[in-house]
This record gives C-alpha cells, sequence and structure tokens, in this order.
C-alpha cells in the first residue's frame, strides 16, 4: 500500500510539467572572396540577451563546445579551422573552470578553397550549447547554408576587414529603435529582427517546439518511472513476475542463460513501449503537441479519454484488445530464441494492457503537452520500471520470496487509481471552460467535484464502500488506514477553498480565485459597482484585486498618464504556473504592494479565444496565416520580441516600451521576485531623472 500512496504524488506532480521553450541563438551566413578562388565563409550568432555559448575550446567536464562541420566536397576544401572572435574569458561559478563564452554577437570565420566552377551550396551544421545565469539548454545543432553561383563577381577584401565589418554592422543593425506601429503591439521588432525573419526564418513556431528543458524531461521520466512502479502492482502485472522469472530459469540449460534470457525480456519491454512513445511522437509532431496544453479540442478528448480510464480501473468494464492479437503473439513466442523473447514481451504487453493502458495513456496525454521527444521519455522511464524486476528476479531468484501473495489488495491498487484518473480528467475539462471562458466549471463547482471524489475515496479506504468486483474487507491495514487518513485530510483542507481560501497547496489545479461565483469570497458584500467606480477606465479586478488591463493600449496610455513603469504579464488561462505565481507569490504583502500601487499591470492571455476585430486581424510573421484570436495575437508579441512562448513570463517597460532590466520567468521565490520588481522600478525613476 506504500506504492498507492506514490502515486498521489504522481497525480499532483505530473499535471505540472510545463514546456518552458526557448530558441536564443539565430545563425546567418555570408561570403566574401579574398583571393584567386578563395573565399571566406562567414557565421554570425546573434544570442539574446541574458544567453552566451561556448568558445570550441573548453576544458574536460565542460559545457559542450561549440563546434562546426563542413560536408566534404570535390567542389571545395577547408583551409585552417573555424577562427573565432576574442569573446570573455571567466572563471565559471557553475563548472567551476575557467571557461571562454561569446554573448550578444559572435562572428565566426572559415577559409575555403573553391575546386569547381559549377554552381554549388555548403551546408555548415553548428552545433552549440546555450546557457544563462540559471540554467542550460540542451545541446543542439543548426545549419547554415552558402550558395555558390556560377558567375561570382570577386570581391578581394581581408578577413579581417570582413569581420569587423560585419561586428559593425548588427551592431549598427541593434541600434535602431523598434518602430512604432497603430496598435503599438505585433510590429514591435526591430530592424535586424525583421531581416532575420524574412531571410532565415529562425523563429518559428516548429523551431520553438523543439527546444524542451532537460528538467522538464528528467521530471517527466521520474514520474513516468513511478507510473510504472504503479503498474507493477496491478493485477494484470504482479502475478507475472514470479511466473515469467520461474519459466526462464527453469527452462533455461543454465542459470546465466535464464538471466541472459530475462535481460533481453525486460530490455524488448522497453523497446516495445518507446516504440509506442516514438508513434506518438511522429504522429502528430511538435507542433501538434506543443499546442495540447491549451487546444480545447484536445483537452475535451483527454477529459473523456480519462473519463473511460477512470471506469476502467474502477471496475464498469475493462479495455481489452483484439483475442486474435493475442493468438497469433502466443504462437510467435513459442518459437524459441532472442525472436520467441521478443513475442513473450510483447504477450505481456498485450496481456496487461487492460490494467496498464489507462496508466500509459495518461502518461502520454502528459508527455504530449510537452512536445519534443516527451513521449519518448515518458515511455522509457514507464517500460524500465516494468522491466526491471524481471532481470533482477532472474539474477536473485531467492529475492521473490520477499514478495507479497497476491490477492484482493491488487484491485484495491486498480481502483484508487480510477479515482486519481478521474479527479485529473476534471483538470482537462477545467482548461478547456478557462480557454473558452464559458464559466461552467467555476473554482466552487471544480473544488466541489474533487471533494466529491476524494470522500468517496477515503470511504472505499476505509472499507466503507465495496465495488462489485472487490474482494470482502475483513480488516484494514494499517497501510490502509493510513492512505485513507492522509486522503480524508485532503478532503478537509479542500473544504475552505469553496469559500474563497487560497489552497496553495494545490494551486494551478483548481481554477483561479477570480474565475469564481464569488471572486471577493463568500459573505462578501462589496457590490461590483463600488469595485468598478475604483479601478480605472479598462481595467478589471484582477488576481489578488490588483487593477488589471487586458488591452495593450489601454494599459500603456494609462501608464503614462499615472507616470508609472508597466508590467506585461504574458499568461494563459489553462498556465499552472501562472496560477502558482498569482496564489503564491503575488499575495505576498510586499510583492502584492508593489503589484497595486508602483507599477500598471497588463496581462495578455495567449490561449484567449476572442476573436479580434476585423481590421486588427494582421497576417502572422511567424507563420504566414491571419491571426483571428486574441491569444494569438499575444502570442506573436512574446515570441516575436522576447524570442519564447513560455508562460509566465514578466516584463517591466518604461512608456517608450523599453525593458527595464531582464525579463523573469517562473519564479517561485516571493523575496527574489520582490528584488526583480523593485530593479525595474528604480530604473525606471532613474531614466526619468535623466531625461
Amino acid at each position: 500500500m506504500k506504492k498507492i500512496f506514490l502515486f498521489i504524488a504522481i497525480f499532483f506532480a505530473i499535471s505540472n510539467l510545463t514546456a518552458q521553450i526557448y530558441d536564443p541563438v539565430s545563425f546567418t551566413s555570408s561570403i566574401k572572396e579574398i583571393g584567386e578562388n578563395k573565399y571566406t565563409l562567414i557565421i554570425t550568432a546573434k544570442i539574446d540577451k541574458g544567453w552566451h555559448i561556448y568558445s570550441q575550446n573548453v576544458p574536460k567536464d565542460g559545457p559542450a563546445p561549440t563546434s562546426f562541420t563542413f560536408p566534404k566536397s570535390k567542389n571545395f576544401k577547408t583551409i585552417g579551422a573555424v577562427v573565432e572572435p576574442e569573446g570573455h574569458e571567466v572563471d565559471d561559478p557553475v563548472f567551476q573552470m575557467r571557461i571562454k563564452y561569446f554573448a550578444d554577437k559572435a562572428v565566426f570565420t572559415q577559409n575555403i578553397e573553391r575546386k569547381s566552377a559549377d554552381a554549388f551550396a555548403i551546408n555548415a551544421t553548428i552545433f552549440f550549447m546555450v546557457c544563462n545565469d540559471n540554467s542550460c539548454l540542451p545541446p543542439t545543432e543548426k545549419e547554415v547554408k552558402f550558395t555558390f553561383k556560377k558567375s561570382d563577381i570577386p570581391v578581394k577584401e581581408d578577413v579581417a576587414a570582413i569581420a569587423s565589418k560585419e561586428l559593425k554592422a548588427t551592431k549598427e543593425a541593434d541600434t535602431i529603435t523598434r518602430q512604432e506601429t497603430e496598435n503599438n503591439t505585433t510590429n514591435l521588432v526591430t530592424v535586424s529582427e525583421k531581416d532575420t525573419l524574412k531571410n532565415q526564418k529562425n523563429i518559428t513556431e516548429k523551431q520553438v517546439a523543439k527546444a524542451v528543458s532537460d528538467d522538464s524531461l528528467w521530471t517527466l521520466f521520474f514520474f513516468s518511472f513511478l507510473g510504472g512502479l504503479a503498474a507493477l502492482l496491478t493485477p494484470c502485472v504482479f502475478p507475472m513476475i514470479p511466473m515469467t522469472v520461474s519459466f526462464f530459469t527453469k527452462q533455461s540449460k543454465n542459470k546465466a542463460v535464464g538471466i541472459r534470457n530475462a535481460i533481453l525480456y525486460g530490455i524488448f519491454i522497453i523497446v516495445i513501449y518507446v516504440i509506442l512513445g516514438s508513434l506518438v511522437t511522429a504522429l502528430f509532431g511538435a507542433d501538434a503537441l506543443n499546442a495540447l496544453a491549451t487546444n480545447v479540442v484536445f483537452n475535451i478528448v483527454f477529459f473523456l479519454i480519462l473519463i473511460v480510464f477512470a471506469l476502467s480501473f474502477l471496475g464498469a468494464f475493462e479495455i481489452v484488445l483484439p483475442s486474435s492479437w493475442m493468438t497469433k503473439v502466443d504462437q510467435k513466442s513459442e518459437v524459441g530464441g532472442i525472436v520467441g523473447i521478443f513475442f513473450m514481451a510483447l504477450a505481456l504487453a498485450l496481456v496487461s494492457f487492460s490494467c496498464t493502458g489507462p496508466i500509459v495513456g495518461t502518461l502520454l496525454v502528459q508527455a504530449a503537452s510537452q512536445a519534443g521527444i516527451a513521449p519518448i521519455i515518458g515511455m522509457l522511464g514507464f517500460s524500465l520500471a516494468i522491466a526491471l524486476p524481471f532481470a533482477i528476479f532472474a539474477a536473485f531468484p531467492g529475492w521473490m520470496n520477499s514478495l507479497p501473495k497476491s490477492g484482493g489488495w491488487l484491485n484495491s491498487v486498480k481502483v484508487v487509481l480510477g479515482f486519481l484518473e478521474l479527479a485529473l480528467a476534471f483538470k482537462f475539462l477545467s482548461n478547456a471552460d478557462l480557454v473558452l471562458q464559458l464559466h461552467l466549471l467555476e473554482r466552487e463547482v471544480f473544488l466541489a467535484i474533487w471533494i466529491a471524489i476524494f470522500t468517496v475515496l477515503a470511504f472505499y479506504l476505509f472499507g466503507k464502500i465495496q465495488l462489485s468486483h472487490d474482494t470482502p474487507v475483513t480488516h484494514i491495514s494499517v497501510g490502509r488506514l493510513s492512505l485513507g487518513i492522509i486522503v480524508l485530510s485532503f478532503v478537509v483542507y479542500m473544504i475552505p477553498g469553496l469559500w474563497g481560501a487560497p489552497l496553495q497547496y494545490i494551486s494551478g489545479f483548481p481554477p483561479a480565485k477570480q474565475y469564481s461565483e464569488s471572486p471577493n469570497g463568500f459573505g462578501n458584500t462589496v457590490s461590483s459597482n463600488t469595485e468598478k467606480s475604483s479601478l480605472p477606465e479598462g481595467a478589471e479586478n484582477g488576481p489578488n484585486g490588483i487593477p488589471t488591463f487586458h488591452n495593450y493600449d489601454e494599459g500603456l496610455a494609462y501608464a503614462k498618464k499615472v507616470n508609472k513603469p508597466i508590467m506585461i504579464d504574458f499568461t494563459g488561462y489553462a498556465c499552472v504556473n501562472c496560477r502558482k505565481m498569482e496564489e503564491r507569490v503575488w499575495p505576498d504583502p510586499k510583492v502584492l504592494n508593489v503589484l497595486n500601487n508602483d507599477v500598471v499591470l497588463i496581462s495578455l492571455y495567449v490561449d484567449d479565444k476572442r476573436p479580434l476585430p476585423k481590421e486588427e486581424q494582421v497576417v502572422s510573421k511567424i507563420t504566414g496565416k491571419v491571426l483571428k484570436f486574441t491569444g494569438q495575437k499575444w502570442s506573436e508579441l512574446q515570441i516575436l520580441k522576447y524570442k519564447t512562448n513560455a508562460q509566465p513570463y514578466y516584463v517591466l517597460m518604461d512608456h517608450n516600451q523599453d525593458d527595464l532590466n531582464k525579463p523573469s520567468a517562473y519564479n517561485p521565490d516571493s523575496n527574489g521576485y520582490y528584488e526583480w520588481l523593485q530593479e525595474g522600478i528604480r530604473n525606471f525613476k532613474n531614466n526619468n531623472i535623466v531625461r
């Protein structure tokens, strides 16, 4: 029963997996002729503020160095190595070594000798790792292309002069002020950024979706592994452990062969589930998977899928695969050898599907919302937990005596999982309701449903409720009693939330307090007319009663009127970490005082599905499609101006729409967040004094 308790942790943590997606480095290419049939290939790296890439020469055990690969070709040959700029050399506190890195801009050059008069292209590959002061993104590759025509016009120029000229040009481009447009929003982008978008198309949704942080993937792997451990405790899998291990140890010629076969069996289990994760990634693709978190249709589909899974675990029916599949796989498993072992592993996956299917489906749903290779990582963690016992008990068969005997407790595990699936399903339905702003599943309704689900679960654990396929409960074990007390305590904790309590331990799961029948708390007599009269024109009562604008232009105009800095809050209705910030960090007295009195808050919801007026519907610079919804407009602004599509994302700006300090992402440290606010406000005041 201790393992059941672990799965409650899975339930509350697995929905928090959010993809913070970045693409901080873009590369451009150019060619200069420096002599007869000799050229310099110039690669210019533009690096976002606060980020840096590393030198080609990095000490052992350090970060991944930047490297360049040029294909072998009869059309050209390289001369010497890639020349890198001077850069910065520091004692890095993270890697604890002296490292050279490049920030802002870096120009790399490679000399080549042309061997053919025909037209040809060189596709160079750049491998690099990008970091900021807090974290590093996984090492990645990008390509740049150099095109040689038949009739190039010679431009004789020194290599050093070329690099110097290129650096000077990029610096001059960066000094060009951001152009103002009629709506002051979607066209906030520098000339150099426009050139990048037009010529290189480096900032696209497809590329942005590729960069999933290492931290989130490791978190996914960990909770998928716990999900695999939970699946082991189901009646479809647990009894198979001693049966399968005994088969390998008894049917093999000696113990070594039995252990080898059991290990192969475990490896094939992993292969089968990883293939499943790969198929999900291949079928949906990064673009579609990245949209799952806020897409209404997907959230409703996931809600229905999880309801089906929950009913299956509760015993309403079993999800089974066609019997013909099982017959064919059984026949193949009798072949013997490695092929037979593979089909035995496949048979286990099919036989246990009624128990593992709902868990696998839930993990894939969560992994899919992270995009990229997340479904593969999820299935790797899940299958590793399934496979390990078979290999371990084959190596040490005496340990099987310590396993508990199969019995009714296995079915109880399924029922507990069913209740957790049921509760999780309503989170997806809530996401769809929030995005559409239907107010059908407001905070009180959501909490009432969860209170009912976990109350019934507590009664089940105490033996007061039994389902048709349960073994009669003659006594309650200590583990079951302890878990029942924990669940009942959780129910008691949620009840005050019906009357406006913050419920910080589950913040992000229920809708925010303002998405409620009683936003001011049950029994509060403040009228809506009184609230509106105390708010600036165009503002609404936001989280924690903070006056909030949702119209960019109105918020900007008001900030100029009252001479306060602007805080842009890129957020989302279905963003879990956004709600955590609003319910855990913003209520801190010193933070709340700043947000109420010292800044003008403009919250831009990137998943807002309200249609844009016809006159505001413009063609996206990213996708080339018409922006039809309000959220698309704000998402476009965030990606173009800040090269990120992660929420929450906070920006402090002055009245010229220039950043006052480095933007902040999710930061659960209220003191750190307060210091960030104070830094921006100080810079705003200093700028006003200078003017």
